[in-house]
Order: structure tokens, then C-alpha cells, then sequence
């Protein structure tokens, strides 16, 4: 027997753990915390502790699979890509490009190849019908990012291990483990506020495991988030409590912002948020008064009506008590593959450069929202979609009203799949093509070492040996965009890796920003190193990045082998303040008062006297799962049920519920049956039911999940609502009725 120890970073959420593997013949047989990794410091969580289950599930696909009649057999790679290319071009010849679309899910955020190949393949197909679970989570984010500093990527988050006051609204990192932030032991370092003498103040409709352990529990009617935010802001002016410290000289729009907050003082939204005028003015005034704090909103304050205008709130609070780019409160990170630049005015930010076909709902970021996907593929006329690429993801349980998307997938005259599972979407698929699992691959966090609360460098090299006949998910797009470009299936990938290469170079070498601006880049392409084409795509991301050697410029740099020497991770210290670098907006400040914001606070205004639903849906997550992606690994499902509809004691005895017996919950787009669970954890007029279930779908081989299927939530969210500036679903706040079934 043959045992060795391999370091690895988890694939499997946001907070980017390190974990020790040990591994015996090939096979991962235990998984621990890695204590030495510079930023999680042994600390894991279920999901981590499976991650070799996960890696070794024997219903995970290994070699690609091609749909005949109603099953799916086996093929070899050969065959599956051959498939493809006939099947593609014959409705791109009948249809057009514009009949094709694309659907990304989001664990390709956790992969290398989401990070360097995915965009190339997405620019591939010439279309607009570009759709990606973003619009079921954070879009909202990125709309009030790119109107605020004229970059949607530029998320500041909390600065937890240095603050005195952190207030989380529609969060629950007691068991998502943070989103949009990255920290690993997000619990303990909440802890840790409190053991330094600060305070946790939870705004929920739930009692979480979060608001347990908080210092405040605000429960909050869902969806009001906005209406609280701005009276906040109302009190910061009417108080004269506004300060906004080191960007004084960095904000536009402050008069415009104190006048559209008049309309929101905080007797005029105790009703609708159910918290009283006197809590919200003591709790704009523990904001200004700490030393630092800092205003932190995810999931629940996306997912809902006023998304963006909440998202802009929470930065427009931590402007205003002057804890936005402060040390404490909310600050923006520096990833080893960003780069520094010169502060100046930018293009700004813009959406709706197209706008769907049927619904006219605009695009942003070069996506449209998924909640029109559906009438997109069903509804007949010119430019209707009539084959479709997923990407990792699981639409058919993630997206709104998601029964008719699951009838119109099986109407597509072709769909293929990039999935590791024959799940719920993927059974309608003509092709699955199966990435080797993440053990067998390099790992680099693109998306989320930029969103930490740290900045710092880690790169993990492949902790198993290739399968000899498995595909790395960087060659399976590599292919599919060779046939989506008319180069054919048989094109020469090592041929279109180099390209990649030559490209990336000449980008840089190009920029005149560039720390390798000017060079040659043939002389450049013989420094780059790397085992695999992507390891060769990193190290120039990194030499070329804020902390890189530049390629000989700074011996002291980072390179993709110093990355490598140091398993555990590179600590490149605590977050800096970085306005007005980071601001592109084309007034070269932050524009707290975005035009296209402030014309919806209209719409929040009318809002505010219209009567809230009787009964409303809300999800909540667990910490044993990420979506849809882990109910197929029976550590992580076994126990009690946990689908089940969260029913406040007295709603259950108004309504005649039961706790255990079965419900039926009805929207106006479907209706499904649950147990109920009778409990004070949720406020009276919410019920809540955890996404990500429903694996009863005929057609799919996930066996564990088939076992304790539960059922999908999204049966009941409505496609029709939708954020208007982001397009993001509402997901939370639905209008329901309950009855016993």
C-alpha cells in the first residue's frame, strides 16, 4: 500500500479552506483541516470533510454519455464530440447563431478552466443568449458595484478580523460559510468580534444559527431590506451623523442621496419592515458611533424585489459612517492575478446593450436574466433557441418556476452538457461531457481570492493522477470551441491552448499598464513555466499581477513556482485602502447617487404603502450542502429530513398545520407538498423552505439524492418577478398559501 499526503484547497464553497489528503492506491481515504494554510488555519467545514466521498461517488460520470431514445449510453470521446458538431452546426445552419444560448452554473466560479476557457467558448457561439446563475444570486451586487465605481467586480467586503460592528442582513455564514466574502471560519472570526468587545447584530425573518450567536437579532419582514437601509441613511443625515472620512474628496452625488432618503424616515417603514422606529435610529447610531463597523448583505438582499437598490444601500451606509475602504470596515481586495493601476476616470458602466426577445428584459454584463429563459426556448418566432450548452449547473432546480424550463428544455432540438451528474437539467441533454474530478486538476480561486477578507495567494497542484481516460474540463471547452468556431472537433488543441497563450501574452505586452508592457513576447513565451497549459496560463496571470515578478522585474515576485513551493499559501497581509484606484467611473469618483438607481427609488417609494402578502416563501441553506451540487453523498444527507416547511406556531394553528404532517404550499406559478415543521425560528407570516431539492425527476443516476429527494422550492418562485435593474429572481418573498394536504 502506497500512502502519501497532498494539499489541496476545497472546491466545494466560498471560503477557500485548505485541507490535508490522505491518500492510500490512489484513492483519498481521509480528509482533515490543513493547520498550516496561511488563511484557514485547520479549520473545515461537512462538506470539506467529504470532499473525497464527493471525488470518488460511484454515480459520477467519467466518460461522456450520448442520448439514445429515452436512456444514455456510454461513448467514447470521440464519438460525443462528433456528436456534437453534427448535431450543432445542422441548427446553426437551419436557425441561425441567434437560436443557440448558453447556461453557466456556479461551480464553474470553483474551477480553473471557469476562470481561463469559459469566456473564450461563451464569446464562440455569437449569440446574446447568454444566461448563468448569477440572476439567481448576485447580480444585484455587481449593478450596484458598476454604477458605484464604474467596475462590477469591484465588491468591497467586511473587514471582519479588524472591525468593531458588524451588521449582516439576508446572511447566514453559520452555514453558507460567507457569499461575496471570502473567509474561511467565518463563524469564528464573528466570534472573535465579540471576543475583541464588538458586537454582531443578525437582520433576519429567521432565527439562524448566525442570529443565535449574535449579540442583536433584528427579525425583518422579507424584502424589506431597502426600506430599512434607507431609513439608516435618513437617520446618518437628519442626525447630522454623515462622515465620510478619508473619501471626502472621492464621492459625488451626497445632496442627491440625503434628498431621496427624506421619503424614508423610520416611522414611515416600521410597518413594512415590522421593526420599530426607535430600533432603527439606535441602529444608524451604533453604526456612527463605533470605532469601525461595517453594514455586510448577501443572498436575502439579493433575491428579492428591490435586489439592487439594497445592494446600494449597504455601500451607500458604509460611505456614509466613513467605513468603506477603511481598515474595519468595507474594503476591496487585491488577488495575486489583479493588477494595480493609475487612478483615473474610466468608461463607467452600462446594461442593457441588448434586451431579450420575447420580454425585452435588458442584459447585464453581457448576460440576460435566466428567469426569461424558459419563454425564451418555448416561445415560437425568430431567434428562438433551439439548442442549448449548460456548464455545470442545474437550472432546472435553481431558476424560477422551474417546470416550464423543464418542459422547455425537453422541446430543445439539441442540448449539451458540461456535468460531472446525470441530474435534473442534464437528463434532457442529447451529449454530457464529464470533467475529471477536482482532485485530478490544478486549483486557483479566480473569483473568490478577490472577494477575501485577506489578501493571499494559493495554488494547488493535482493531489491524484490524471484518469487515463477522463478529460480535463479546460480540453472539453477547448473542443467545443474549436467546433463552435468552424475549426471542427478534430482541431488541434494543443494548437488552440497555445493560442490562448500567445494571446494572454500579447495582452499584456500590450497594455500600456502592464508591468511587461513593451517586451518582446516571444522572449516572454520562453520564460513562462507550467506542467499543463493552464499552470502556463497562471503564470503569467500571476508575474503580471499586483504581487508578480513582472518576469524578471522584481526577483522578489510571485511566480507560479512560488506558488507551488508553498503548499499551505503565501500571506500577502491585510486589506488596504485602494480608492481611488479602483474607481472607473467617468467622473473618476464614486457616484454614490447612480442615475439609473436613483430612478428606481420611485418605484420603492410606491411601495411603501402597498399592503405586505398575508404569508410569504423564503429559502435557507444548511451547511452539509452548496445548492443542488452534494445531495448525492450520503454523509452529507443523512439524519433527518431537512425539507421541510418552516411554519411559525402561530400561523400553524391559524392555518390547522400539524408538525410532521404534509402541507401543500401554492404561488401562482405551482404548488408542492412538504412536511411541516412546526418552530419559533421563523417569524409569523414566513414559511421557508430550503433550496436545492427535488431530486424525483425520472431519467437521472444520482441514487443518494433519489433516496431522500425532497422537493424544489423553485416550483413556487415566479419568473415573471424580476429585479428590472439587474434581472435577478425573486426567490425569497413569495406570496404562498398553506393548507393542509
Amino acid at each position: 500500500m502506497t500512502a502519501t499526503t497532498s494539499f489541496h484547497t476545497c472546491p466545494l464553497c466560498e471560503a477557500t479552506c485548505g485541507l490535508e489528503l490522505n491518500i492510500e492506491d490512489g484513492e483519498i481515504t481521509r480528509v482533515r483541516g490543513d493547520r498550516d494554510h496561511v488563511f484557514s488555519r485547520g479549520f473545515i467545514c461537512p462538506k470539506g470533510a467529504a470532499f473525497g466521498k464527493l471525488v470518488h461517488d460511484p454515480d459520477r460520470l467519467r466518460r461522456p454519455l450520448v442520448r439514445d431514445g429515452d436512456t444514455h449510453r456510454e461513448v467514447g470521446w470521440d464519438e460525443a464530440f462528433a456528436v456534437v458538431e453534427e448535431r450543432w452546426s445542422a441548427v446553426v445552419a437551419r436557425h441561425g447563431a441567434a437560436s443557440v444560448a448558453a447556461y453557466v452554473g456556479n461551480p464553474n466560479a470553483h474551477t480553473m478552466s471557469g476562470g481561463q476557457y469559459l469566456r473564450p467558448f461563451l464569446r464562440s457561439l455569437g449569440t446574446t443568449n447568454v444566461f448563468s446563475a448569477s440572476t439567481v444570486d448576485q447580480m444585484p451586487k455587481h449593478v450596484a458595484c458598476g454604477f458605484l465605481y464604474g467596475d462590477p467586480l469591484a465588491i468591497a467586503v467586511p473587514d471582519i478580523d479588524r472591525t468593531d460592528m458588524i451588521v449582516l442582513l439576508g446572511a447566514n455564514p453559520y452555514e453558507s460559510n460567507g457569499s461575496l466574502c471570502t473567509a474561511p471560519d467565518f463563524p469564528g472570526r464573528l466570534e472573535a468580534v465579540q471576543g475583541r468587545g464588538g458586537r454582531v447584530v443578525v437582520v433576519d425573518p429567521r432565527r439562524t444559527r448566525t442570529a443565535a450567536m449574535a449579540d442583536d437579532h433584528i427579525p425583518i419582514r422579507p424584502g424589506a431590506d431597502a426600506f430599512l437601509l434607507f431609513a439608516l441613511v435618513h437617520v446618518l443625515f437628519a442626525d447630522g451623523l454623515v462622515d465620510l472620512g478619508r473619501l471626502a474628496d472621492h464621492v459625488v452625488g451626497l445632496d442627491d442621496v440625503e434628498r431621496l432618503a427624506k421619503d424614508f424616515p423610520p416611522e414611515a417603514v416600521a410597518a413594512r419592515t415590522g421593526i420599530t422606529a426607535g430600533r432603527i435610529r439606535a441602529l444608524a447610531r451604533e453604526l456612527a458611533d463605533a470605532p469601525t463597523a461595517v453594514v455586510y448583505g448577501r443572498v436575502g438582499t439579493c433575491t428579492v424585489e428591490f435586489g439592487t437598490l439594497a445592494s446600494w444601500l449597504v455601500d451607500v451606509v458604509n460611505a456614509l459612517t466613513g467605513n468603506l475602504d477603511s481598515p474595519g470596515g468595507a474594503m476591496f481586495p487585491l488577488a495575486p492575478h489583479l493588477r494595480r493601476r493609475t487612478p483615473a476616470p474610466g468608461r463607467g458602466f452600462v446594461t442593457g446593450r441588448v434586451a431579450s426577445r420575447v420580454r425585452g428584459a435588458p442584459e447585464v454584463l453581457g448576460e440576460l436574466p435566466v428567469a426569461v429563459l424558459a419563454e425564451e426556448i418555448d416561445t415560437p418566432g425568430a431567434g428562438q433557441i433551439r439548442a442549448i450548452v449548460t456548464v455545470a449547473g442545474n437550472p432546472v432546480l435553481s431558476t424560477p418556476n422551474s417546470e416550464r424550463l423543464d418542459r422547455a428544455l425537453a422541446s430543445l432540438e439539441l442540448m449539451v452538457s458540461v456535468d460531472p451528474y446525470l441530474n435534473e437539467t442534464t437528463r434532457h441533454a442529447d451529449v454530457i461531457l464529464p470533467p475529471t474530478d477536482s482532485a485530478r486538476v490544478g486549483h486557483y480561486d479566480f473569483s473568490f481570492l478577490a472577494l477575501a477578507i485577506r489578501n493571499t495567494a494559493v495554488y494547488s497542484r493535482p493531489a491524484l493522477p490524471p484518469d487515463p481516460g477522463g478529460m480535463d474540463e479546460c480540453d472539453i471547452l477547448a473542443r467545443l470551441t474549436s467546433i463552435t468556431t468552424g475549426r471542427g472537433a478534430d482541431a488541434d488543441i494543443d494548437g488552440a491552448h497555445d493560442a490562448m497563450l500567445t494571446g494572454l501574452i500579447a495582452k499584456a505586452t500590450g497594455d500600456g499598464e502592464s508591468v511587461i508592457h513593451g517586451r518582446d513576447p516571444a522572449e516572454i513565451a520562453e520564460m513562462v513555466e507550467g506542467l499543463t497549459p493552464s499552470e502556463r496560463l497562471l503564470d503569467v496571470t500571476i508575474r503580471t499581477g499586483a504581487y508578480g515578478d513582472g518576469f524578471g522585474v522584481d526577483p522578489d515576485g510571485l511566480t507560479l513556482a512560488t506558488l507551488v513551493d508553498n503548499p499551505h499559501g503565501i500571506d500577502l497581509g491585510p486589506l488596504q485602502p485602494r480608492v481611488p484606484e479602483i474607481v472607473k467611473t467617468t467622473s473618476g469618483k464614486i457616484e454614490l447617487c447612480p442615475e439609473p438607481i436613483a430612478a428606481d427609488v420611485e418605484r420603492l417609494r410606491g411601495a411603501l404603502d402597498t399592503p405586505a402578502p398575508e404569508l410569504v416563501l423564503v429559502g435557507r441553506r444548511d451547511v452539509r450542502s452548496n445548492n443542488s451540487w452534494m445531495h448525492n453523498v450520503e454523509v452529507l444527507v443523512k439524519g433527518k429530513p431537512r425539507c421541510t416547511l418552516h411554519v411559525h406556531p402561530d400561523d400553524a394553528e391559524r392555518l390547522g398545520l400539524a408538525d410532521g404532517a404534509p402541507a401543500r404550499v401554492e404561488s401562482r406559478v405551482g404548488a408542492v407538498v412538504v412536511d411541516v415543521q412546526v418552530t419559533p425560528d421563523v417569524m409569523a407570516g414566513v414559511v421557508s423552505l430550503p433550496h436545492g431539492w427535488g431530486h424525483d425527476r425520472p431519467g437521472t443516476r444520482m441514487r443518494v439524492a433519489a433516496g431522500r429527494p425532497g422537493v424544489n422550492s423553485n416550483i413556487l418562485t415566479d419568473e415573471a418577478a424580476i429585479d428590472p435593474l439587474s434581472g435577478n429572481a425573486v426567490l425569497n418573498a413569495i406570496p404562498v398559501t398553506v393548507s393542509p394536504s
